[in-house]
């Protein structure tokens, strides 16, 4: 599961409506039938309208500054083996929201009237997306670029030549453009891959809109907050603040495992992606030093991932001599939990 959460920014700025950001969620929905929409969904109501979504986000922002983020961003990434656990299924998908929100509201070290912060206290809005497509920063868009640049070339050459601007034969160049289309590293269904195709298989994941200010519009609840649980003087009484992220995705993970008896592989784990960027040696160390049955399943998730594995098979006490394959294995896996491909 790979968690994220974002301040909304348009174009360096925080966005001062929501209104931009559900029109691009809405995007999904274009061309489909009635009874194929993904409708926004809150704690306890389903088919909430996109219009309702930005009027009560847009509304509930009393005394933030326009410097300040109105609302968050939150998304709920399974990885492919999760979304085949749960059988892809979008209302497990949101009853794990639900479920996961609880985990949102708990991690704030904060008090409202004298409790904790409760799920109650937290405005939010989801919706389940079931498509993804391929970005500029996806390997097989960047690898498949230097064919796409000598496409572009050749279709402005074919462009000059009719309109009579430079001597060519277009029939020769097409054939040009044909072989490099076919040689293009990376295809879906006989096509060179590029940015904004669809990918391939499972892709649902979740997006979250939530609110800065809590449901009452009094407090400001920020998951961005730098302090993690601490406690400051303001006007003579001692305040609680702080948000803990790690609190809250580890728990949302532990919770999906709850619901779906789902049994994580400990590379499919925050703990893994948290050791992996703090001590990439013990990471791979203690893959080495799994069970059998789990040392095979990291395995194969990560070869699924592109990260070649074959440094693993070297004992652990001569790592010291393996460092530069110990390095290309290192810069695999950060790649593969960059794109959460094997679900961290």
């Amino acid at each position: 599961m790979y968690i994220t959460i974002t301040a909304q920014k348009v174009q360096g700025n925080y966005a001062q409506s929501a209104a931009d950001f559900v029109d691009y969620l809405e995007k999904e929905n274009e061309g489909k039938p009635l009874p194929e929409l993904e409708h926004f969904f809150d704690q306890q109501h389903d088919e909430i309208a996109a219009e309702e979504v930005i009027r009560e986000i847009d509304d509930n922002t009393a005394k933030l500054k326009n410097k300040e983020p109105k609302f968050y961003s939150i998304t709920l990434n399974p990885s492919g083996r999760e979304l085949k656990a749960i059988q892809d299924s979008p209302e497990a998908l949101k009853r794990y929201t639900r479920e996961a929100m609880k985990e949102y509201a708990k991690a704030f070290h904060r008090e409202i009237d004298g409790r904790p912060v409760a799920i109650t206290d937290i405005k939010y809005y989801a919706k389940v997306e079931r498509q993804r497509t391929f970005k500029g920063t996806d390997k097989q868009v960047r690898e498949n670029q230097p064919y796409a640049t000598k496409i572009l070339e050749l279709k402005n050459d074919i462009r000059s030549i009719n309109r009579g601007e430079q001597i060519g034969n277009t029939k020769t160049l097409q054939q040009k453009i044909q072989r490099l289309e076919a040689a293009a590293p990376y295809q879906l269904d006989g096509k060179r891959i590029v940015r904004g195709m669809a990918k391939p298989g499972s892709q649902s994941h979740i997006h979250i809109i939530v609110s800065r200010k809590d449901a009452s519009n009094r407090y400001s609840l920020s998951p961005g907050s730098k302090h993690k649980a601490s406690e400051v003087e303001m006007h003579g009484k001692m305040i609680k603040r702080g948000f803990d992220r790690n609190a809250f995705i580890k728990n949302s993970e532990k919770t999906f495992d709850q619901l779906f008896r789902y049994k994580r592989n400990y590379v499919e784990s925050y703990t893994a992606r948290k050791t992996f960027l703090k001590d990439p040696k013990l990471y791979f160390s203690t893959i080495t030093k799994l069970p059998a049955n789990e040392k095979a399943m990291a395995f194969k998730l990560l070869q699924q991932s592109g990260v070649n594995t074959a440094v693993l098979s070297i004992p652990t006490n001569k790592f010291q001599v393996a460092i530069k394959a110990l390095n290309q294995l290192k810069k695999g896996v950060g790649k593969a939990i960059e794109s959460g491909s094997i679900g961290i």
